[in-house]
Order: structure tokens, then C-alpha cells, then sequence
């Protein structure tokens, strides 16, 4: 099967960017299953059940989260009610939501998706390897789901790829989220887990993580707020990973980074 990741979706342009791009995206490299990040969805942060259903009506099989997930205070309450929406694994128990879920591709696969978030400079959370680790036992690669595919929201490179190491060969797909830059390490693991540090943003890459550059430039100057953060406005680019995968195994036979867009050079894969 083929699965399609796309990183953190940042304000406007990348909800543009996404709804108008994906469709054909699917169809013309035949993708079985997309996963994209939509934490910073809503004006650069967290996302609202419209924004949900019109990233999923655009072709998302499922949407995942980070440290924003519940930037938007109804996503406490439409979470509950959306299996394809999730929020990291290892926030405490009785959090809204969950950190996983088990869909059907369009080519009849059973599809686990995890979130976590790291902790390196990042909110202190349960920790994401034993987390996963329970998840993966409960669920395993081809006794428990055809496919799994983790994201892994975390800022420091260390932690992204030691995460990698410790799954590879128990999931197909690891990739990371939230520092929004795309990272030139796609590849297949020892054992066989596609792996990627961060697949980058769908968002205006003529900003400061998708920001607009005013407000960070200002304070990284005077060290003084001046103003909220606020979305770039230019045109869009999408940034993830496009993963062939091993019917028979699970695990990965093919990994390329895939962007469109006029902020970044394109790597559109050949098929």
C-alpha cells in the first residue's frame, strides 16, 4: 500500500494549500491512506471541528496533534466525537480524546495511528516510549494492524531518532512534527521502519515557522512582545513523506519526501 503523511498544516495557506492540492495528490500517486499534522490548523494554532472537516473531506484519513491540541477550547468537547482526530498518547489519563486509532484504508488495510509528543524542551508529559511501547504491544505489526504509522511531535532531533531506533521494525512509519522544517534524513531503517526527523510544514515557508516575521524578528531584537503571533499570508507549500509499503510485512519499501508548492524546491516523487 501507499501512504502519504503531510506535516503540521500552519494557518490559511496551508489549509489552502491541503484542500486544494490533496485530492489530486491521491489520485495521481494511487495513495491508499494520508495522515496529516493539524495542530496549528486555526491561526497558527490548535484546530476547530470546520477546519477538521474540511482537511477530511479533502481526502485526510486521519489528523493528528502536538502541544496546540487544545489551543482551540471546543476541542475539548469535539474531539470526543471524531475517531480520526487524535491528540498525543501520553497525555495524563482522563485527557480529552486519544493517542490512537485503528481506520481502514481504501485498499481494505487495518491502519494504527499513534501521536505522542517528546519531552526535551517540550510540556512534561508521560513518557512517549513506554507509551508507545504499551500501544504496540496491545497492537502489533500484522497480528494487530497491516500498517502503523507514528507521528512523533517532538522538538530535538535526539529524541525524534532515538524513537525511531527503539521502533524500527515494530512500525512501518516514523515521522517527525513540530519544529516545521523538513528535515533531508528520509529513509528506511535497519529493520525496516520508514523514518523521518520532520516532515515539515504545509504553511508559507517566507516566515518564521510559518509565523509571519514581524513579531519573532521584534522579539528576538528587544526580547519585548509587541504584538500576538499571526500567520504568514503567502501562497502555501506542502512538505511530508510518501511511503510504499510491504503488503506481506508491514514495513517499508520505499521512502520519499514529498513538497509542491513555490516556497521550496519540488521533490515530487517518480512513480
Amino acid at each position: 500500500m501507499r501512504l502519504l503523511f503531510l506535516g503540521d498544516i500552519v494557518g490559511r495557506p496551508g489549509r489552502t494549500a491541503v484542500c486544494n492540492a490533496l485530492p489530486a495528490l491521491i489520485t495521481r500517486y494511487t495513495i491508499d491512506f494520508v495522515v496529516i499534522n493539524g495542530e496549528n490548523a486555526a491561526g497558527g494554532f490548535g484546530i476547530t471541528e470546520a477546519i477538521l472537516n474540511d482537511v477530511l473531506d479533502a481526502g485526510a484519513d486521519c489528523v493528528t496533534l502536538g502541544n496546540h491540541s487544545f489551543d482551540q477550547k471546543d476541542t475539548l468537547v469535539f474531539i470526543e466525537r471524531h475517531d480520526r482526530l487524535i491528540r498525543p498518547l501520553n497525555y495524563p489519563k482522563g485527557t480529552p480524546g486519544k493517542g490512537s486509532t485503528l481506520l481502514k484504508a481504501r485498499n481494505g488495510a487495518d491502519v494504527l495511528v499513534i501521536n505522542a509528543m517528546g519531552l526535551v524542551f517540550m510540556p512534561d508529559l508521560n513518557c512517549p516510549f513506554r507509551a508507545i511501547d504499551a500501544e504496540l504491544t496491545a497492537c502489533a505489526l500484522k497480528r494487530g494492524a497491516d500498517v502503523i504509522l507514528v507521528d512523533f511531535h517532538a522538538e530535538a532531533t535526539s529524541e525524534k531518532q532515538a524513537m525511531g531506533l527503539f521502533l524500527d521494525g515494530r512500525a512501518s512509519v516514523v515521522v517527525g512534527t513540530h519544529t516545521h522544517t523538513p528535515t533531508a534524513d528520509a529513509r528506511i531503517l535497519p529493520a525496516g521502519t520508514a523514518y523521518m526527523t520532520d516532515a515539515g510544514m504545509c504553511g508559507d515557508y517566507n516566515s518564521v515557522l510559518g509565523m509571519d516575521s514581524d513579531e519573532p524578528i521584534n522579539r528576538f531584537l528587544t526580547k519585548i512582545p509587541r504584538s500576538r503571533y499571526e500567520p504568514a499570508t503567502g501562497p502555501g507549500t506542502l512538505s511530508g513523506l510518501l511511503v510504499d509499503i510491504d503488503d506481506a510485512t508491514g514495513l517499508a519499501t520505499r521512502v520519499q519526501p514529498l513538497r509542491q508548492g513555490p516556497c521550496l524546491e519540488p521533490a515530487i516523487p517518480e512513480v
